[in-house]
């Protein structure tokens, strides 16, 4: 399995040999330092690689994550089920030439947040009529099943309302590495993924 951790930079445009136009992300991905090897005759009883992205002041962390880290700060650490150890010891290094151009690949991020909103944004409700006597009713949900029947009298669990919207874990699959530049450590890849500018996201490839 291919992996890396890359930041969202922005959206381009990267023109086939035939002359279409793709839409593509482009993704910063410094190199990723292996913090921890498990394997499965270890204590961890299962096979995975720590790692270790981005940058943080040392003053930041504790004495436990500059001993486990050994005195280099990271943002962000993430870890990978892998089944493939062998040979890989911590301080390795992941670079963006992990992966080519044609692979598929599946990327997981957080999604943009976007506050309280209401049934018809959350769920795509279609509201009530303009019409019938409605005044000021078009975006309301309407009645949620009364006092009796299913809901029994109350709000029955999992009913869609209004509520917070955005900020979940987004997981795009059957995405093309359209590009990869080792000079600048970006990689390209086709379509949008989740979050804003600056999103921190995994990169999967199986």
């Amino acid at each position: 399995m291919k992996f890396i951790l890359a930041q969202k930079v922005r959206m381009t445009q990267v023109f086939t040999d035939d002359g279409r136009a793709l839409a593509g992300t482009v993704l910063s991905a410094t190199p990723l330092t292996i913090t921890q090897v498990k394997s499965v005759g270890g204590k961890d009883a299962y096979s995975a690689l720590q790692v270790g992205f981005g940058k943080r002041r040392l003053s930041r962390l504790t004495k436990a994550e500059k001993g486990h880290f050994k005195d280099k700060g990271f943002a962000h650490v993430q870890e990978f089920r892998t089944e493939d150890v062998e040979g890989i010891n911590s301080g390795d290094e992941i670079k963006v030439d992990v992966f080519t151009a044609g692979d598929t690949v599946q990327v997981s991020g957080i999604s943009k947040g976007k506050g309280f909103q209401g049934g018809v944004k959350r769920h795509g409700f279609a509201g009530g009529s303009r019409t019938h006597g409605q005044k000021h009713s078009e975006r309301e949900p309407g009645a949620i099943g009364g006092s009796g029947g299913r809901a029994g009298g109350r709000v029955a669990k999992g009913i869609r309302m209004a509520g917070r919207m955005g900020g979940d874990r987004v997981t795009v699959k059957n995405l093309k590495v359209l590009a990869v530049d080792p000079k600048t450590n970006e990689i390209i890849v086709s379509g949008a993924i989740p979050g804003a500018r600056g999103t921190v996201v995994e990169i999967v490839s199986k």
